[in-house]
């Protein structure tokens, strides 16, 4: 199940790993650092459009920032 939780963690670690800040994430997709930080915090959840930006900034299949395994069909 996709909980904000869940997602709030990916978002943190996928930063992290690619070594970027919460600051050069805002500027490539075009929002405030403090919605970033909102997002990681779960204070807001990004809107599908933004959601689709970060995930392709921090080069990532939405589904692993929404936690949500593949199907093998």
């Amino acid at each position: 199940m996709v909980t904000l939780e869940k997602i709030q963690a990916a978002l943190a670690e996928a930063l992290k790993q690619r070594t970027i800040t919460q600051e050069e994430l805002a500027k490539r997709i075009g929002v405030n650092q403090s919605m970033i930080s909102h997002y990681i915090t779960g204070r807001s959840m990004p809107a599908l459009d933004t959601l689709s930006r970060i995930c392709t900034e921090l080069d990532l299949d939405a589904n692993e920032i929404l936690c949500v395994e593949r199907s093998k069909f």
